[in-house]
């Protein structure tokens, strides 16, 4: 108890955090990462996928910094939930960024550069219940 005590006064996103947030309300990232990148005809290494799917999540994180629901999500810690899930190719990944636009989710699709290939999408983080029905079509990475 001292240590989540003591954690939460030591980060600057405590004062942010949204009051009374049940599990109802669980705060959670989501990373939606090309499956295809770790496949033939790519085959990826492990770590570069990894790498993918940081850079957006801190991207995305950084660019909405002032929002309720990250400084929320960022003063929980240890306890922050993260969910990474699949898109089977770059047209599934392209979708999703349109979708995720119409409906004004905050998200960030990162590009790797030098090949300017879109490798991941990252949102913010939100409570699952007004992403998710965005997200039901793709499956845990695995």
């Amino acid at each position: 108890m001292l240590r989540a005590s003591l954690s939460l006064n030591r980060c600057p996103y405590a004062k942010m955090a949204a009051p009374g947030r049940g599990s109802a309300g669980r705060l959670v990232q989501y990373v939606v990462l090309r499956g295809d990148l770790q496949r033939e005809p790519l085959s990826w290494p492990l770590g570069a996928l990894v790498a993918q799917a940081c850079h957006a999540a801190l991207a995305v994180v950084h660019a909405h910094c002032g929002h309720a629901d990250t400084g929320a999500y960022l003063a929980e810690g240890d306890c922050m939930r993260t969910v990474v899930l699949e898109a089977l190719d770059e047209g599934a990944l392209t979708m999703l960024a349109e979708t995720l636009k119409e409906h004004n989710v905050d998200h960030k699709v990162w590009i790797e550069q030098p090949e300017n290939i879109a490798t991941c999408i990252a949102l913010r983080p939100y409570p699952k219940e007004e992403v998710h029905q965005h997200l039901k079509k793709f499956k845990l990475l695995k």
